[in-house]
């Protein structure tokens, strides 16, 4: 009988190495998908950070672009209003001195201008 308690005796400590051995591969097996988890995190929160400031770039980008496209127009708007008000300036000065070279001319077109707006706006 001693050599089966000593088969049996033999056969748990191999048992319980085995266990322990099983227990300290799944432990090594947890830690390293805890290890895993913090790195794809790491990534993802990386990722994130790299996505907003690319988004910040680009609405900034696109801010400028905006501001720019409207101070151009505020330029353009600037340079017609001048352009018309010298247009303005230009026939009443021309105005002026048709007037004062040829009175009856004018005064007779004025009159023909006048009749004809009668008649439209009669009808």
């Amino acid at each position: 009988m001693s050599d089966d308690d000593a088969r049996d005796a033999s056969g748990h400590d191999s048992d319980g190495a085995e266990r322990d051995r099983l227990e300290k591969n799944v432990s090594a097996i947890k830690d390293d998908i805890t290890h895993l988890a913090q790195q794809i995190g790491d990534a993802v929160n990386t990722l994130a950070g790299l996505a907003q400031k690319r988004a910040k770039r680009r609405y900034k980008d696109a801010r400028a672009n905006v501001d720019s496209a409207v101070s151009g127009a505020s330029d353009r708007a600037d340079a017609l209003s001048d352009a018309a008000q010298n247009a303005a300036a230009s026939l009443g000065e021309t105005l002026e001195d048709l007037v004062q070279e040829r009175p009856l001319a004018t005064l007779g077109v004025a009159l023909g201008l006048g009749f004809l707006l009668g008649l439209t706006w009669r009808r």
